[in-house]
Parts: structure tokens; C-alpha cells; sequence
């Protein structure tokens, strides 16, 4: 019941503030719920920040992404979108609700920050600057190019990453000695989306939804794998 009712409240909001569409709206509750009753307050919070990062970073610099023809729509973020981000946390969720194994955790955190990471130093990048580097061959490409890189984005995409799983870590999500796991996982995550864009959605192989749902899988893996190393 408490996670039905914090899932409306959270859909609505979202909703509200146009940051996501109406189908956005439904597949955000999927993943709200799953996330909140599977994983409980801590993943809800987690989700909470990764939206307000996202929110924040997309409406700043819009005149200016408007030109870049990068900006997003007004309406706010599809389903497609929603799920590509987020879809892995969730499924995560899920299975832990079913099997608790405390390596989940760190994958849903990883996956959360990941996906934070790879929106801010997109969107931040895009609103600072015209040019950035792809990351295959460090040749020179307008911002908002697939697999483009930015100082100024990367550094926002980290400090996101940084936010959301100490976010994590504080709400008892994952113990604090986990928090560098995490947040390895979800910068490993966020170059891996960049790789993927230059290498595979330039060539239109993959498009942008299947990217950035391969960035958060990365990261959740990576941080699943780092915690039986450690």
C-alpha cells in the first residue's frame, strides 16, 4: 500500500512538472513501484535524486540545445526513454524482492547512478559548450554528437554519479564501505554508453534508447563483479 500510494504521489509530480510524458508517466510507475517495493525507501530516494538531476540538467542551457537541435521534448521523457534508463534498476528490484541477495543492491545503485552520470554530462555538456571529442578517435564534433565527450560534461556526469550513490549510501540502499563500488560501476557505465554511442548508434546500429539501456546494464554488472572481487 505504501509503495502504491508513494508511486502516485512520485507519477503525478513527474507528471506535473513535465518530466515525462504520458507514457513516460506509466512506465515511471512500473519502475517506482518495483523499485520501492522490492528495494524499499532507500531506492525510491535514489530514484527521486536521478530525477531531480535529470529535470534540473535539461531544462538548463534549452535555448541553446533548441540550436543543437538536441533538446528534449517539451512534453518530457517517453516510455522508451524512461525504461532504458531506469529498466535495469528495476528488474533488479524485482529480483531481489523474490531472492535478497545484497549484491542487487549495489547493482541498482550502480545502474541509478549510471543513468544520472550519462543524462547530466549529456545535458550539461550540450548546454556549455558547441564542440566535444568522440571518444573513439578524439576528433573534434559538435556537442550533442553520438559518443562526443566534454571535460565540463564528464565532470558533471561524475559529481551526478557521485550524489546519486552517496544518496544510496546514506538512505542504507548499500553500507557506505560500498560506496566507491558503486561509483566506479556507474563511471565505467557512463564511458561504456559513449563507446557504444560512437561505435554502434553513429553506424545507426543501436539507437540512443538501447544505448544508454546497454550503460546501465554495464554498470550494473561491473558493480555486481567488483563486489565479489573485493
Amino acid at each position: 500500500m505504501v509503495a502504491a500510494l508513494v508511486t502516485v504521489a512520485f507519477t503525478a509530480l513527474a507528471r506535473w512538472v513535465r518530466g515525462v510524458s504520458r507514457t513516460g508517466a506509466v512506465a515511471g510507475a512500473v519502475v517506482c513501484f518495483l523499485l520501492y517495493l522490492g528495494a524499499g525507501p532507500g531506492a525510491f530516494l535514489a530514484l527521486v535524486s536521478v530525477f531531480a538531476l535529470t529535470w534540473i540538467t535539461t531544462h538548463l542551457g534549452y535555448q541553446q540545445k533548441q540550436k543543437l537541435g538536441t533538446a528534449e521534448k517539451e512534453e518530457g521523457r517517453t516510455a522508451s526513454q524512461v525504461l532504458a534508463n531506469l529498466g535495469v534498476a528495476a528488474v533488479c528490484a524485482g529480483v531481489y524482492a523474490v531472492g535478497a541477495r545484497p549484491a542487487l543492491l549495489l547493482a541498482i545503485a550502480a545502474a541509478l547512478s549510471e543513468a544520472a552520470a550519462d543524462t547530466v554530462s549529456s545535458e550539461l555538456g550540450q548546454a556549455t559548450s558547441q564542440k566535444a571529442w568522440l571518444i573513439t578517435t578524439w576528433e573534434e564534433v559538435a556537442a550533442g554528437t553520438d559518443g562526443g565527450v566534454s571535460v565540463a560534461g564528464t565532470l558533471a556526469g561524475v559529481a551526478a554519479a557521485a550524489v546519486v550513490s552517496a544518496v544510496c549510501a546514506l538512505s542504507g540502499l548499500v553500507l557506505w564501505s560500498r560506496f566507491g563500488i558503486t561509483l566506479t560501476a556507474a563511471i565505467v557505465g557512463m564511458f561504456a554508453d559513449s563507446f557504444l554511442g560512437a561505435w554502434l548508434e553513429r553506424r545507426q546500429v543501436l539507437n540512443n534508447d538501447a544505448v544508454n539501456f546497454l550503460g546501465t546494464l554495464v554498470a550494473a554488472a561491473g558493480a555486481v563483479a567488483m563486489q565479489f572481487l573485493a
